[in-house]
């Protein structure tokens, strides 16, 4: 292949040339060369001299920035409140009916834990002696003792008929918060059920 281009000018200067921060300094130019700068230097000298005095000519003017900022009055320091209004369409009867199960039963074992320790201390008080004595000598007699307050309302016997009162309360409660269910349902569909307001604090 022959190359038809032709002589090709040399530049010596930029193959075997000093680079810009080797050159020797000009005549009447004391120091190393530097480069031109694209951007102006800050006033008050170049290179670690100038730019000691620019970060100190600049913590002074933020310092006096802030001195001269004026404190804001008035500013609002009561929280802001976002406020939603909600309506409830409706109210799942199965989950009602779990719901009021479970209460019921946690509500009849208090009632039978709270008829027992009522019991032991009315018993350790001597109410049940005194009621049940002053009682079998208002209906004894020649013939008979009377009626024995002290036997009738012993503490099993006592538990025994709490605890079928619970569980009564547990069967009716759960029907009726589970028909409450239906019948706001049914209400809700005409009326648009029960607006609530909820709001939350920032």
């Amino acid at each position: 292949m022959t190359d038809t281009r032709g002589p090709q000018p040399h530049y010596e200067g930029y193959a075997t040339g000093p680079l810009p921060g080797e050159r020797e300094p000009a005549p009447g130019q004391s120091g190393p060369y530097h480069p031109p700068q694209a951007y102006p230097s800050p006033d008050g000298g170049t290179q670690g001299g100038g730019r000691q005095h620019g970060t100190h000519g600049g913590a002074q003017g933020a310092d006096a920035a802030q001195a001269a900022r004026k404190p804001r009055t008035g500013a609002r320091t009561t929280p802001r409140t976002r406020k939603a209004r909600l309506r409830v369409a409706k109210a799942d009867p199965w989950s009602v009916m779990k719901v009021s199960f479970l209460l019921s039963i946690a509500l009849g074992i208090c009632t039978v834990v709270a008829s027992a320790v009522l019991w032991m201390v009315m018993d350790a008080m001597g109410v049940f002696e005194a009621v049940g004595g002053t009682i079998s000598e208002a209906t004894g007699s020649s013939d008979s003792t009377g009626f024995d307050l002290q036997s009738f309302l012993s503490l099993p016997r006592v538990l025994v008929f709490t605890s079928v009162i619970a569980v009564i309360d547990v069967v009716l409660a759960t029907a009726l918060a589970t028909l409450g269910a239906f019948i706001y349902n049914l209400s809700a569909g005409f009326v648009g059920g029960v607006e609530l307001t909820l709001a939350e604090d920032e």
